[in-house]
């Protein structure tokens, strides 16, 4: 009975049926970048101060430029410590008052502007930007500015609480059905996100998207790794992640064309409806209906994909059958991933390098936004370089391997955010160089580290050792805009500081690990240990025949008879 990777070598492992359903699936893996990291446009945060009543009738009537109000007004002007009374704190002054003067009005109440008292702002705020943000409408600023790392530490516990149901919700029902639902749940969220009414349902909204774009995501990864043939998966699983890529460097353009967070939350969430159509245009993966027991369905894809690729289908398609194994089944146990010391040595490094992993690449991401000068051309550029990461996993791969280019990657990543915490702020160019830097290494360690991951657990744990090393990927995504915002109120450069520990400590972390390169995947846990070790060649003995006169005598007759 031949199972589905033979078929696929006589009707076309990439054939005409598998590149038009890449390039249809391709278009789900770019919808997930602004889900993933629009915070840094939907939730970029302006200079701003306090809004007095009275000083907007009073700068009118004198005619001041907006930058003379501000340094009349505003406490905190020149002080190199000023940011938060120039931006959380104003004069406790009545504006409105005729007495004061056009030049330097707060002379005529205080001869030293330090006596004049302070207090919180309790009008609101003025923001010096042409567009808008969550920021700017709901005044997620100074006592409420942890709101904002909040509202992306929602769509990480969403990925997180939505990767414990997905993958169930896919092996169960299928995973074009599990992709039309998450599609659907996915759009509805982010269009109900764009016209939220308020901070509260806005943050709810966003935790139920996070909870199904990734198995979006994944569903769609799935589909299109089971349709081509074997030697073709780690392609097309690479591309695919490519194509996210190319949502990043879309999203820069989209957010600078459109600069009110309402409508470019609309613009990115009402293209996810027209995934919808792939009801009609994708059809459920021939390897998930065998496993069902569903042959008769997975044979009509299978004759669907021989016409597509204009092949005959074999003469045993009908005996087309699912791989069984027969050996024992065994049932993965949470504890199997810590059974042995090798193993337990594993998982322990697999989880830190995952958390380091998202850390390091959501940080990035968002410190360049709060730190760069154009927020847009700052994403863009270091956005395209997740294009020759791309390039060098697929170069190096199955050449070099996996763990030394990893931990190369890891290691210049933290060398780069260690190198930008001495870099001034007037060379923003040298800054931007370096985190693009950081940016291309840890990308390559973010493709290659779920491949590594999948080659050091045996067979039956596999799935269950990627899923719980992977969650920590989400478990740091959680924590990481209070690592960056946060500290950042305290010192700049201190997020990249962390960072820089982060990436060392990852690269040399990942050296602990086996290399699998042309290694056969673990089947046991055995197999497992023995990974990356060597084995002790045989010893070479040396037979020696001794002849005896004998046997010497009756061989030169026989040469003579001859």
């Amino acid at each position: 009975m031949p199972s589905v990777d033979e078929v696929l070598e006589q009707v076309g492992e990439f054939g005409w049926f598998q590149k038009q359903a890449f390039l249809t699936l391709c278009l789900i893996s770019p919808a997930l970048a602004p889900i993933y990291v629009g915070i840094v446009f939907l939730g970029f945060t302006p200079d701003h101060h306090c809004r007095s009543p009275g000083v907007a009738e009073l700068s009118q009537r004198c005619g001041w430029s907006p930058a003379e109000e501000e340094n009349y007004t505003v406490p905190g002007q020149g002080a190199a410590d000023g940011a938060f009374l120039r931006q959380c704190m104003q004069y406790e002054v009545d504006w409105n008052q005729s007495t004061l003067s056009c030049v330097d009005p707060l002379s005529s109440l205080a001869a030293n502007r330090s006596h004049l008292p302070l207090g919180p702002c309790q009008h609101g705020w003025v923001y010096d930007t042409p567009g808008s943000s969550i920021v700017t409408e709901f005044n997620l600023v100074c006592t409420d500015a942890w709101k904002v790392d909040l509202f992306q530490s929602c769509v990480n516990l969403g990925f997180f609480l939505g990767s414990l149901g997905i993958g169930y919700i896919a092996d169960r029902f299928g995973r074009k059905l599990c992709l039309l639902w998450t599609v659907l749940v996915t759009a509805v969220s982010g269009v109900l996100m764009a016209v939220a009414p308020d901070y509260t349902s806005m943050l709810l909204f966003r935790l139920v998207q996070g909870m199904v774009s990734k198995g979006t995501w994944m569903a769609g990864y799935t589909l299109i790794t089971e349709f081509v043939g074997s030697g073709y998966r780690r392609t097309v699983a690479i591309l695919y992640q490519v194509a996210f890529t190319v949502g990043l460097v879309g999203l820069s353009g989209v957010a600078y064309a459109i600069q009110h967070w309402r409508w470019l939350q609309l613009a990115v969430s009402l293209p996810a409806f027209f995934f919808l159509l792939y009801y009609w245009c994708i059809p459920e993966s021939p390897r998930w209906l065998l496993s069902q027991k569903r042959s008769s369905q997975a044979v009509k894809i299978m004759e669907h994909i021989a016409q597509k690729n204009g092949k005959l289908p074999p003469a045993d398609l009908k005996m087309l059958s699912v791989e069984e194994d027969n050996k024992e089944k065994l049932s993965p146990l949470f504890t199997d991933l810590f059974r042995s010391p090798t193993l337990r040595k594993h998982t322990f490094v697999l989880m830190y390098l995952w958390f380091a992993c998202s850390v390091l690449y959501q940080g990035l991401i968002m410190h360049m936004g709060a730190t760069g000068e154009n927020r847009f051309l700052d994403f863009f550029y270091s956005s395209l370089m997740e294009f020759p990461a791309a390039l060098v996993i697929l170069l190096t791969i199955d050449r070099v391997g996996r763990i030394y280019p990893m931990a190369a990657s890891y290691l210049v990543a933290g060398a780069a955010c260690f190198l930008m915490i001495f870099i001034p702020q007037n060379l923003h160019w040298l800054q931007v160089i370096l985190a693009c830097a950081g940016r291309m290494g840890i990308t390559i360690v973010l493709q290659m580290i779920c491949l590594v991951n999948a080659e050091l657990y045996p067979t039956f744990i596999r799935n269950l050792g990627v899923m719980v090393c992977s969650a920590l990927c989400d478990l740091g995504g959680i924590f990481t805009p209070f690592m960056v915002f946060r500290l950042m109120e305290v010192w700049h450069a201190l997020p990249l500081i962390l960072f820089a520990v982060l990436g060392l400590t990852a690269g040399g972390m990942t050296l602990l690990l086996p290399e699998t390169k042309g290694a056969a995947l673990p089947e046991t846990i055995k197999d497992a240990e023995n990974l990356g070790r060597k084995t002790k060649p045989k010893e070479n003995v040396v037979y020696l025949q001794v002849q005896t006169s004998e046997q010497a005598g009756a061989q030169e007759k026989s040469v003579a008879g001859s």
